[in-house]
């Protein structure tokens, strides 16, 4: 089954929180879906523009690009050469695009995450929400493995320097109630695999798990 079905998506605007591969998540999404129906890629905060996918830096360029099936939008920041947010709301890109995946919330590149009060940045009728977690984030440190660890550790009762386990990524998981679905990336071998069927049990709740550089992902039940 496709990586799209098994996560439920539908038409409209889905959007991908938490750490340990978001954008390569959207980008495997989209180079599916556009088999489907025309997709956008975008964000509500920051990222790096995909690589071989056109880029709309306006609505202008964007209704440019208005035969493109997959396509990728955002304000260019001068000084990083990431993307924000383009100013269209995202009503009227979900009216002109079969599939909006945005990426809403930022990780600094750590396989776990936990939100501030500002976060993450989910936009107006997102009809799904996927958290993504990172397997690599498992026996490391709260301190090296979250983003915003102090707020993780404080999440799950743990202290900066014990070490994250399915139980603890589960309470905080379950402490911070987001909506949505939850994809265990980077599970790429037997101990992984555990983890994440770990995760699925202290969760009480199937989660998806795989790994999107080798292509492989399941659901796995508590």
């Amino acid at each position: 089954m496709e990586l799209a079905d098994l996560l439920g998506i539908s038409t409209g605007v889905t959007a991908v929180i938490g750490g340990g591969g978001k954008t390569t998540l959207l980008r495997t999404l989209g180079e599916s879906l556009c088999a489907r129906g025309r997709v956008l890629l975008c964000t509500t905060t920051k990222i790096y523009p995909f690589p071989g996918i056109p880029l709309a830096r306006s609505a202008s360029e964007l209704a440019v690009l208005r035969e493109c099936p997959l396509v990728c939008a955002g304000t260019v920041l001068p000084e990083s050469g990431k993307l924000t947010a383009l100013p269209v709301p995202f009503s009227r890109l979900a009216s002109e695009f079969d599939y909006v995946l945005t990426e809403a919330d930022g990780a600094a590149g750590h396989p776990l995450k936990a939100h501030a009060s500002h976060e993450p940045v989910i936009p107006p009728g997102a009809g799904r929400v996927i958290t993504v977690v990172g397997a690599s984030g498992f026996g490391r440190a709260v301190s090296e493995a979250a983003h915003r660890p102090e707020r993780y550790a404080a999440l799950c009762g743990a202290s900066l320097t014990d070490p994250v386990t399915p139980a603890l990524a589960a309470a905080v998981l379950r402490a911070e109630g987001l909506p949505g679905s939850v994809y265990v990336n980077q599970v790429e071998d037997a101990a992984s695999l555990a983890a994440a069927r770990a995760l699925a049990a202290a969760l009480g709740k199937p989660v998806l798990a795989g790994s999107l550089h080798l292509g492989v992902w399941q659901r796995l039940e508590p």
